[in-house]
């Protein structure tokens, strides 16, 4: 090298050269480490056999429920307030036996 604070352009290439192989190499090598210790401490796991839970039969109500039907629908049909209901069920996660519709109304 001639001159420590004005190489050449070569030189400056070279540098910046070597300096892209120091880091990818170095990456390759931290995969390479991240990789091996993944696979040694994954075999190391043995996967548990699924535990077999025994079978309970469903739960019979104690009582039988009365089940409301009568839905007041002001100026909607009946496709469209069984559309909302299913709507309104599934976004509170609840099943639509659980819920109780008193009345459904277009709102304009």
């Amino acid at each position: 090298m001639n001159d420590y604070m004005h190489p050449s352009i070569a030189e400056s290439l070279l540098i910046a050269l070597i300096g892209f192989v120091t880091v990818f190499v170095v990456l390759i090598v931290l995969m390479a480490i991240i990789v091996l210790i993944s696979k040694v401490f994954s075999d190391k796991k043995s996967k548990p056999a699924p535990v077999q839970q025994p079978a309970v039969p469903p739960a019979a109500p104690a009582e039988p429920r009365e089940v409301y039907t009568g839905v007041k629908l002001n100026s909607v049909d009946e496709k469209t307030a069984a559309v909302l209901m299913a709507i309104v069920a599934d976004k509170l996660d609840k099943p639509l036996e659980n819920l109780r519709f008193i009345s459904i109304k277009e709102v304009r």
